[in-house]
């Protein structure tokens, strides 16, 4: 089985070895045909503390860290 990966935007770095990554994605509404934004946040595992706000990363799926983080930043 593949595990996903997600490219998104860092929101927040303040905690230690997490950073909140916010993914958007489009879409076309499946009646109206209108093409809609969405985004969600998720927490990924960042092991060095590397990445700050505004930074744009990879994110992929892996073990679970904690109860809301069960994704990683991939390196470059």
């Amino acid at each position: 089985m593949t595990k996903k990966i997600l490219k998104g935007i860092v929101k927040s770095a303040k905690s230690d070895k997490t950073i909140v990554v916010e993914v958007t994605r489009k879409f076309k509404h499946p009646f109206y045909e209108k093409i809609i934004k969405r985004s969600k946040k998720y927490h990924a595992h960042d092991e060095k503390n590397k990445f700050k706000e505004g930074e744009e990363v990879f994110i992929i799926e892996s073990k679970p860290y904690s109860k809301k983080k069960t994704w990683q930043v991939m390196d470059k």
